[in-house]
């Protein structure tokens, strides 16, 4: 029988609707553990308010480029700038590696019939932690060097990983091996992982666009808000590609 869209879509909303409670619970604890990380790494906020200060000015009496902006400013500056960018980006991994080791293995022990929580599901992914991490960080890298180049092999990259994270941990398997497990799954099922993929892309934009306006709720609770939806469409979409994936290694 062959695996249709419609199917994989409805397994996964059953999934999500029997487990809501623990799937939003994993997905504002990764979210919080994120955002904490982001505000304790990264220059405080009166600095930044100078730099982005610094930026604005360059840009709108000599009307250069964000690129050309930071070649003219102070090491100092560029010091901030490169401080930030870490800062988010290792919160963002960390916060990612966390969801996809908590939703994993709650797919798992509720599969097994165990009852389970958020928390017991995080501690319990432990030990696949590491090698999730390793794999992300080069999943990340590959996807953004893609971006750099042009949008279209960014999401082509993008799309070719996206079963490698739900490969390795449900198999225990290598990153490597599980790249190219993932690789050779997608290119041969592009028309169950190609629209799903879309789809995630075209919400998580619009739940930012969304957050954005929510100006009354303030900076930090924006960002808590905007880390908790991001997470939560992110979930949705691991159990769609375990379902997926569950019914080729079937």
């Amino acid at each position: 029988m062959p695996i249709t869209a419609s199917t994989l879509y409805r397994d996964s909303y059953n999934f999500l609707r029997n487990q809501l409670g623990s799937v939003v619970l994993i997905s504002l604890l990764t979210a919080f553990i994120a955002v904490i990380l982001n505000h304790a790494f990264a220059p405080d906020s009166d600095q930044i308010s100078l730099l982005n200060a610094s930026i604005n000015d360059l840009n709108q009496t000599s009307g250069i480029s964000m690129f050309q902006a930071m070649q003219q400013m102070s090491p100092e500056q560029q010091m901030l700038i490169l401080k930030k960018s870490a800062s988010g980006t290792f919160s963002s991994l960390v916060g990612n590696v966390l969801l996809i080791g908590g939703i994993m293995t709650l797919i798992r022990l509720v599969s097994q019939g165990t009852r389970t929580s958020a928390l017991r599901c995080i501690g319990l992914s432990a030990p696949v932690l590491p090698r999730l991490a390793l794999l992300m960080i080069i999943v990340s890298f590959l996807t953004s060097f893609g971006f750099v180049l042009l949008i279209a092999p960014g999401v082509i990259l993008m799309i070719i990983l996206s079963l490698s994270p739900v490969i390795t941990v449900s198999d225990n398997i290598g990153i490597f091996k599980s790249i190219k497990i993932s690789a050779k799954l997608t290119f041969s099922n592009a028309r169950l992982v190609v629209p799903a993929i879309m789809m995630w892309i075209a919400s998580e934009i619009l739940v930012g666009v969304a957050v954005h306006h929510l100006q009354f709720l303030g900076p930090e609770v924006a960002e808590v808000v905007l880390s908790t939806l991001s997470n939560f469409l992110s979930a949705f979409l691991l159990i769609y590609l375990y379902r997926l994936y569950s019914k080729l290694r079937g």
